[in-house]
This record gives structure tokens, C-alpha cells and sequence, in this order.
């Protein structure tokens, strides 16, 4: 299912022996646009660094509840590696943190999730995997600091990212949300991340190869209408690409 990532924030977190804390924030890499780490609002419970849960501990997210279960008890979350607040992730971090966990490096491999084309749960498979050699290194970006990036067509500004689209099943970004108010009152559209062209994190500028007139012409995203497959069938028939379920 496809949730907007404004929504999951705010969801409370359930390990196996209670509450963590709440949803705060995703990292996501810049080259697959998949969600790598979920930023863990945990309040008192753990001060001073930054607790990130790695989508292999997540289930689905709960609308109704709002909630997300975590697979992980709070022992293992509190003696994971360390990440100071205020520090970027960095390489020595993940080796460590995937390490300690036993799970397959998302780095490793040309899959989305390294090895494998979907996420894998099972130990066996994290431990057979494990010493992978590293075929590429990572830029992870938060979701709230990409949140008002430009989006640039190919012919001038459409608008700015308002939100972000994610499956809870495989935890890729499926769609930046564009909100055209300034350019274009009141209508929303979807633009995937297969249309991006480049970006600019240094001018905050997200580069789409979509003409204005064609993302105009696009079918308008409606706030609090659920995204079917009938509908993300029109948007990839309207701009003649072939979907990302094909």
C-alpha cells in the first residue's frame, strides 16, 4: 500500500516488548529512492543519538491503529551501534549497524535491497550475504529536508515537493508529491522518481525530463483519495511509460 510520508509521522513505533517511540523522519537514497532507515523519535527513553530502524525490522503500517510493528526488542535497539544526533550516517555506521543486526547490506549487490530484488527476513539468508563486498556507497537524504525542493521541467518551474509517496511492502518512494499552488493554484500531481532527470541538493532543485505542458495535462492527485492501480495506470499511460509493476 502506498502511504504518504507526512502521514506515517507521528505513528507509534511497537518493538516486542512495548512502545519505542514515534515515527520522525526516513532516510532514503538518492539512487534507488528506496527508504534505508526510519528515524525513531523515542523521547527520554534513549537521548543523544539518533535511532534508526532499518526497514528489514518493519512490518506493514497500520491506518487504523497507527501504528508500525517493529521486529526488534527495546535490549537490541538500546546496545545497536551508536549515532550521534547531529552526525550524517556515514560508512563505518552502516557496516556496523547492519552487522550487528545480521542483515543483508543493501549496498551489496545490484537489487534493489543488494542481493535481492525484495527485502529479506530470514537469518539465514542476512548471513549467507553478509560478506558481499560494497559495490557502491550511498548518499541518504531525510525525507523533511527534500520537502519544498524545487521541481524544474524541462521548460521552466512546475512547483515544489510536497510529500512523498511510499510502499510499506517493499519501501520504495514510488512518487514526490508536487504541490503547484505557486505556479498553478490549487491541483497536486504525482512525478515518480523514474522521471527525474537530476537534482541540485545545493540549490534545493529537483529536475524532472517532463515537459510543463505534459505534467499539466497530467491526472491530478487528490489529497485523501487512495492511489489505485487504475489510476497509476492513466499517469504512466499519460506520460507513455510503462509501469514500475510491469
Amino acid at each position: 500500500m502506498l502511504y504518504k510520508a507526512k502521514t506515517l509521522e507521528g505513528y507509534t513505533l511497537d518493538s516486542f516488548d512495548g512502545e519505542i517511540g514515534k515515527v520522525k523522519d526516513f532516510y532514503f537514497d538518492d539512487k534507488h529512492w528506496t527508504i534505508r532507515y526510519l528515524i525513531a523519535d523515542t523521547g527520554n527513553w534513549i537521548s543523544g543519538r539518533q535511532v534508526l530502524i532499518s526497514p528489514h525490522a518493519l512490518g506493514p503500517a497500520s491506518i487504523k491503529e497507527q501504528h508500525i510493528v517493529v521486529d526488534l526488542t527495546k535490549k537490541q535497539i538500546e546496545e545497536s551501534p551508536p549515532l550521534e544526533s547531529d552526525k550524517p550516517v556515514s560508512k563505518q555506521f552502516e557496516e556496523a549497524y547492519y552487522e550487528y543486526y545480521n542483515w543483508p547490506a543493501y549496498w551489496s549487490g545490484t537489487f534493489l535491497w543488494g542481493a535481492y530484488p525484495n527485502i529479506s527476513h530470514t537469518p539465514a539468508q542476512a548471513k549467507k550475504i553478509a560478506q558481499i563486498e560494497r559495490t557502491w556507497d550511498p548518499n541518504l537524504r531525510s525525507i523533511r529536508s527534500v520537502t519544498g525542493h524545487v521541481i524544474e521541467a524541462t521548460n521552466g518551474t512546475i512547483g515544489r515537493v510536497d510529500d512523498f509517496l511510499v510502499d510499506d511492502e517493499t519501501w520504495v518512494i514510488r512518487y514526490l508529491i508536487v504541490d503547484t499552488q505557486e505556479w498553478w493554484l490549487g491541483k497536486k500531481v504525482l512525478v515518480s522518481p523514474r522521471w527525474i532527470d537530476k537534482i541540485s541538493w545545493e540549490e534545493s532543485k529537483v529536475v524532472v525530463s517532463l515537459s510543463l505542458e505534459a505534467i499539466r495535462q497530467s491526472p491530478e492527485y487528490i489529497e485523501g483519495e487512495p492511489v489505485t492501480r487504475e489510476y497509476e495506470t492513466g499517469l504512466y499511460q499519460h506520460y507513455d511509460q510503462d509501469g514500475y509493476w510491469v
